[in-house]
């Protein structure tokens, strides 16, 4: 049975902002955070973190699986928003030797925790998360005091909706805010008029909101002692404004990137090393004390496994809805270069979603008059540039396109070699159709059914040469092996009763003593494909 003793290792409460760039008093803008700003004043910033993709479902499948998107089909947003001959969405199929990282964690011991959004590009499989709750808005279900061993070390993931693009809209809930427009930093690419400004009002009304969440689950550690044994990080998917959301600007993928982890992390630090959301998942097994797996593009930035970090982060931009483009960047702690592969296609194809912002109606207003000036109008434009570079120091709004300037010849060629390189590396799925793609994941258009598991018993007599679907009666000790014929399956098993148990990672065969009878439930479930059927059967041993 499970091991039930736990070393000392670190707790680790994740606090996602959905849809935000660093708008916090902490990263020198004018909005009223004291809990975050708290936060950083007892750990430390990374001002030159990113996220993989602009947007999402792409970002989190990266988060869960430490790979990037476009290396495992899930750069395309979303999978279940895809129609085309008959088919009405499909999950993703990753490479079969890919686990999203929590399984990693709960074979080590580890409770684990979602409150909130999945946005995975597939369905998660039942062996990621000890408990998990609505998967489209949080509701406070899932969290570490349902753990039933208050000294077992966990892992509480916290998604905040409430940043959502969506709540910067006209009639959202965040339309009666006491944010003085005037306050409000307009960015130059955006025109300067008062609907622009309320919503901006609504964006910064909705961020403070989260922040009193955050000050709600720190009080909560405190209330429960664990301030000191906690790792506390908080980060973002994406940006959440037109040009930033859908866009590898770093008004798209710039995020927030804070931990507190006492005793550890330096009070009030500045940690300028170049850092992905992608490298969380990493960073949380580091913390933990587990093996990062070598196929992860992820790179601990803590505990035993850190390293010096990326020189380089990529983003991606594939379909969104209903519009297909392929947008890649790269970006150093300096320089961001953008290259477009559909540069006779406008800034603007047809993105219906998007097209309910205030904001970007304004642009569409003020473009049809034209009346936008230089800088607003050029995300306006029919055809874009095949290159795009940026000085992120000078330029930080990423206004003046260097790609074209001599004097930045040889930092324009590096970054062109050093994307590549990248896409080589990691065998970049955009240059594939989707069509093609789902082909390969799905053949026929149908979505693969994972074999069901199968019981083989390990003793003295028994050399496990057969599966043992029925069970029986055993001399022991035995091992009881669990087993699926589906390349990459996670099993997952159980012993509770009930049509919601809890189903633990099967990761090493289970020993069973003389004396013991267990009915044993088994699932297996591989990334992309439906789920097995449940089998289960009761063994005795003497």
């Amino acid at each position: 049975m499970p091991d039930t003793t736990f070393p000392e290792r670190p707790n680790i409460l994740s606090i996602s902002f959905e849809d935000c760039t660093p708008w916090f008093g902490c990263y020198g803008h004018p909005v009223n955070t004291p809990n975050v700003d708290r936060l950083a004043s007892q750990g430390a910033m990374w001002p030159n973190a990113f996220t993989p993709a602009p947007v999402c479902s792409p970002t989190r499948s990266a988060v869960m699986t430490g790979m990037y998107p476009v290396s495992i089909g899930t750069h395309h947003m979303r999978t279940i928003t895809y129609r085309d001959q008959g088919m009405s969405g499909y999950e993703a199929v990753t490479p079969h030797y890919v686990r999203c990282y929590p399984e990693y964690l709960r074979a080590a011991g580890y409770w684990c925790t979602n409150d909130g959004k999945h946005d995975y590009q597939f369905n998660a499989p039942v062996t990621v998360w000890d408990q998990t709750s609505n998967p489209w808005g949080e509701d406070g279900t899932a969290h570490w005091r349902n753990r039933p061993d208050p000294d077992q070390p966990f892992l509480a993931q916290f998604n905040l909706h409430d940043t959502h693009e969506s709540l910067g809209w006209e009639g959202s809930k965040f339309d009666d805010n006491d944010i003085d427009p005037a306050s409000v930093i307009v960015p130059p690419y955006f025109p300067d008029t008062p609907k622009v400004r309320a919503s901006l009002c609504r964006v910064y009304a909705s961020i403070e909101h989260n922040d009193r969440i955050v000050g709600e689950l720190l009080d909560q550690l405190e209330e429960d002692g664990l301030t000191n044994s906690t790792a506390v990080f908080i980060w973002t998917d994406h940006g959440p404004l037109p040009r930033g959301k859908r866009w590898p600007y770093d008004s798209g993928i710039h995020s927030p990137m804070i931990v507190r982890w006492p005793g550890v992390v330096d009070a009030a630090s500045v940690q300028n090393q170049l850092v992905s959301v992608m490298d969380l998942g990493p960073t949380f097994l580091s913390l933990a004390g587990v093996t990062v797996p070598s196929y992860m593009h992820g790179k601990p930035f803590l505990g035993a496994a850190a390293g010096d970090g990326h020189d380089y982060i990529f983003a991606t931009r594939d379909r969104f809805d209903q519009h297909y483009d392929m947008v890649r960047a790269s970006r150093d702690t300096r320089w961001k270069y953008i290259r477009h592969w559909m540069p006779n296609h406008p800034y603007q194809g047809w993105v219906s979603f998007r097209n309910h912002h205030p904001i970007m109606e304004e642009l569409w207003r003020l473009h049809v008059a034209g009346d936008l000036d230089e800088a607003q109008a050029r995300f306006m434009t029919s055809t874009r540039p095949e290159e795009e570079l940026y000085d992120t120091e000078a330029d930080p709004h990423e206004i003046n396109n260097l790609a074209d300037d001599p004097a930045h010849r040889e930092v324009l060629e590096r970054h062109r070699a050093r994307l590549d390189a990248w896409q080589t590396e990691v065998g970049d799925l955009g240059f594939v159709t989707e069509n093609v793609m789902i082909d390969m994941m799905w053949p026929g258009r149908v979505q693969p059914t994972t074999d069901a598991a199968k019981f083989v018993i390990y003793s003295e007599t028994d050399p496990g040469r057969e599966d043992r679907p029925e069970g029986g009666e055993f001399a022991g000790p035995v091992l009881l092996q669990l087993h699926c014929d589906t390349q990459g399956a996670s099993i997952g098993w159980t012993t509770e009763d009930g049509d919601e148990p809890r189903w633990l990672v099967y990761h090493e065969p289970i020993r069973l003593e003389p004396g013991e009878a267990i009915t044993l439930r088994a699932v297996t479930h591989r990334i992309g494909y439906r789920p097995s059927h449940e089998v289960s059967a009761t063994f005795t041993i003497t």
